[in-house]
């Protein structure tokens, strides 16, 4: 079954909006345009073939989105904002026959001489005039849908490639567990080129439920606003949503939100601190504890809220459908109390890695994912997370690797060695610290100044470190490596 289908299966005829706020967009006319969208890629590109997908979260992503994966195609929905290095080498290993952007991310970039579709010209009778026809091509529940991009252990982005079964299941799961139905409405502050926001796309619109979408986090004042003028039932965020709300607003503390009924929390995890503050600031609004990787799709456990006091710290249990266990090196379940890895097994996982097979064979192994987390496990089941195998930092859900970070701080002659690092941080849950070894010759202040200007020119904004030590020395074992925490 197309994940399209699904999707729209009790909601293609309805009138009512799916998408309210700034943009209204019905279910119905949502429908119709990705369909007579779909058409024309079918038409003009055929199927299985790669299209990125580069826009905020507004009418002209939903539409495209919807018509790639119809269509037959691979949708890969990036971050707009993503640096030129990044989107050039995405571009050489996925080879796109087609691109969706908005103008300023054409103007940033070099697209070369590929074809791009921009929210002004995306509804011309070109694209929007065809039919879509039943009877011809049919998508098989295990063909790529889409691939998402996250950072790589190596600094490289790595696909995950994510199949019509994994989005239908993964979505059927979370429906159950949230118990979402068609008087739902999110406030969606999360990129839907990140998993955890696809799926509360993917959710609400297989329900019939609505969203308001949000681009503007930073203002604080907005959200509130939202929330209350939409009345939204639900609100899905990452440790630094949540941090931030409670910690640099005293307005959102102070006020009432009467249509809240539960908000989600995962993208690393969340000192229970910030979730006592708010369950004891809103005690009729359900907290939920989650945990997922892009890998799955977006989620593979949740903690249910009766017992999150009695499980405090907890990432829960498999969701619906999701087998997790907790391994040692030959396999085996730990028992209560040793570490181990966190496995999952579930109609939710990945294909694979886009041409990775070496990393595919590391993380699927007979049938499981092995998620690169580490946990153990109580008298009950129930897992808690003790540290992250890989070395990726999360910076507000934002998965950052280290030796990016370096590589670009090394660039700079002045610098001997560099050593990124996460530290926590109050609002963000982690935050990046650079440890950097420099000649003796050169003035700090003035050097920690030009490593900034010189990362702000090759580095997304949350990936400059906000925390710098200086070293004199670079301490090295006898085979030359170095010995980190040592410098």
């Amino acid at each position: 079954m197309n994940a399209f289908d699904y999707f729209f299966e009790l909601t293609s005829g309805k009138e009512r909006n799916f998408l309210v706020g700034k943009e209204h967009v019905s279910f119905k006319n949502l429908y119709q345009s990705s369909r007579s969208l779909a058409a024309y890629l079918e038409t003009e590109y055929g199927h299985k073939k790669n299209i990125l997908l580069l826009s905020a979260n507004n009418a002209f992503f939903l539409t495209a989105y919807f018509a790639i994966i119809k269509s037959g195609n691979v949708c890969i929905p990036l971050d707009p904002n993503i640096e030129t290095e990044n989107l050039d080498y995405i571009s050489r290993l996925t080879n796109p026959v087609l691109i969706f952007c908005t103008a300023d991310v054409a103007r940033k970039h070099d697209l070369g001489t590929r074809k791009c579709i921009f929210p002004d010209t995306i509804n011309n009778p070109e694209f929007q005039g065809a039919e879509f026809s039943e009877n011809g091509y049919k998508v098989n529940k295990d063909d790529c849908a889409e691939i998402i991009f996250t950072s790589g252990s190596t600094g490289i982005p790595k696909g995950v490639m994510i199949s019509h079964k994994n989005l239908i299941a993964n979505t059927e799961s979370i429906i159950k567990y949230l118990k979402l139905d068609e008087n739902d409405r999110m406030l969606v502050v999360l990129p839907f080129y990140y998993c955890y926001g696809l799926s509360l796309l993917h959710t609400h619109l297989r329900v019939g439920g609505s969203i308001v979408l949000n681009n503007s986090f930073i203002f604080l004042g907005g959200i509130i606003r939202d929330l209350l003028e939409h009345s939204c039932t639900g609100f899905a965020g990452v440790p630094s949503h949540f941090q931030i709300l409670l910690r640099k607003s005293d307005n959102f503390k102070n006020t009432s939100f009467p249509a809240l009924r539960y908000v989600t929390q995962a993208g690393g995890k969340l000192t229970p601190i910030f979730i006592d503050e708010f369950r004891a600031n809103f005690p009729n609004v359900i907290f939920y504890v989650m945990y997922g990787q892009t890998e799955a799709t977006a989620r593979l456990s949740y903690l249910p809220p009766e017992l999150y006091e009695q499980k405090k710290g907890s990432m829960g249990k498999g969701i619906p459908d999701v087998e997790l266990r907790v391994v040692n090196e030959k396999g085996e379940n730990i028992k209560p109390g040793e570490i181990g890895e966190v496995i999952a097994r579930g109609d939710n996982i990945m294909l694979g890695y886009f041409a990775d097979e070496e990393g595919t064979k590391n993380a699927l192994r007979n049938g499981w994912l092995y998620t690169g987390d580490l946990g153990t496990v109580d008298e009950d089941g129930y897992i808690f997370l003790t540290a992250r195998k890989k070395e990726i930092i999360k910076v507000g859900g934002k998965r950052i690797s280290p030796k990016e970070i370096e590589g670009v701080i090394l660039e700079l002659p002045e610098v001997v060695d560099c050593t990124i690092e996460g530290v926590s941080d109050e609002l963000l849950g982690e935050a990046i610290k650079a440890i950097v070894v420099l000649k003796p010759e050169n003035g700090k202040d003035e050097l920690i100044k030009k490593i900034k200007m010189h990362c702000s020119k090759h580095l997304a904004l949350y990936k400059i470190p906000q925390v710098f030590e200086v070293k004199e020395n670079l301490v090295i074992s006898a085979t030359g490596k170095k010995i980190k925490g040592k410098l």
